[in-house]
């Protein structure tokens, strides 16, 4: 089943295609396990889940031997019996996951892409293609997601075969989650500190934001030159992005983001003094701590040093009274003698 008319595009347009993790990571592994590092060749699988209408749910996949000629993009050949024997195991695991699509790392759309779209039509009416791109050159998503589509053109000439493409999206589970923060505590720097790892967040995030509107930029520059046609509905997004940004011309709007900052900053202010009152307070303490075990500890070595000088005052003093006594006894025997 093709869309053709201008319902059935608007209802694809309308599709979310939603990208598990588990799905990222299989993709990601089976294209190191088959292709070298120096290799532009992609590899291919299918995609399993849930098509919910309005959304695609790829919670699974597996991947399936693939090969072209890197020469000539039309040859190619796919194992149809392996994609058979695989879902029909995967379907004794899990019944609720049905094929929905396939996939392959592109990074990009090629021209056999429609014909090994029109060979999964014979288990799926309504296949979608997603591109993972395994080796990003830019922070974003790395998944672009197509529908396969009839372009109808107003001169009434013959139509031609094309890729919708639709919005996607990396979400996940519970179990998903706590399995990729593991990874991410695993892969992270244990040394870098918390504030280092917090700017190096927020400048990816620029940076990918920076190159989202370089493409805008590029985008109506083309348009504007009339190099690439309009797309009334790229223009609507534009337009209502553009809304919500706020009129700084506006000195009553330019003085509460000014009172804004400056509330959040004397948050900052207050808390960066706390923390520094705090590590004060335990610097001193520390130190005091360590002056009394030193003294606790000279006391003891004076309090081992007396009690041996004891011992030997004892000693002189047993000493004295033993020779006195030898010296009683002599006397005695000599008062006998005369």
């Amino acid at each position: 089943m093709v869309a053709s008319t201008s319902e059935q595009l608007t209802a694809l347009a309308g599709t979310t295609v939603v990208v598990h993790p588990l799905v990222l990571l299989s993709v990601t592994d089976h294209h190191a396990r088959t292709v070298s590092r120096t290799s532009s060749k992609r590899v291919v699988g299918v995609l399993l889940g849930q098509d919910n209408g309005k959304t695609v749910n790829v919670a699974n996949s597996f991947g399936i031997p693939f090969e072209e000629d890197e020469r000539d993009s039309k040859t190619w050949f796919l194992d149809h019996n392996y994609i058979e024997g695989m879902y029909d195991m995967f379907k004794k695991v899990n019944a609720k996951e049905r094929m929905i699509g396939w996939y392959h790392t592109g990074p990009k759309l090629r021209a056999s892409d429609q014909e090994i779209n029109d060979l999964f039509k014979r288990y799926i009416a309504k296949p979608v293609m997603v591109i993972v791109d395994v080796r990003p050159q830019a922070v974003g998503i790395p998944t672009d997601a197509y529908f396969a589509v009839e372009e109808i053109k107003d001169d009434g000439t013959e139509t031609r075969k094309t890729f919708l493409h639709v919005p996607s999206a990396i979400e996940a589970e519970e179990a998903e989650e706590i399995g990729v923060e593991h990874l991410l505590r695993d892969i992270k720097d244990s040394t870098t500190t918390t504030l280092s790892t917090r700017v190096s967040e927020q400048l990816a995030s620029l940076q990918g934001l920076q190159s989202r509107l370089r493409d805008v930029h590029k985008y109506l520059l083309d348009v504007a030159a009339g190099t690439m046609p309009v797309n009334h509905q790229i223009i609507y997004h534009l337009q209502d992005a553009l809304n919500l940004l706020p009129d700084l011309s506006n000195p009553v709007t330019t003085q509460s983001f000014a009172s804004s900052t400056n509330d959040q900053l004397l948050v900052v202010y207050l808390s960066s003094l706390l923390r520094a009152v705090i590590a004060l307070h335990a610097l001193v303490d520390n130190k005091a701590t360590i002056g009394r075990a030193e003294q606790e500890e000279g006391m003891d070595e004076k309090d081992k040093d007396k009690k041996p000088a004891n011992g030997d005052v004892k000693k002189s003093e047993d000493t004295k009274k033993d020779g006195e006594k030898g010296k009683d006894s002599n006397k005695k025997d000599a008062d006998k003698g005369l």
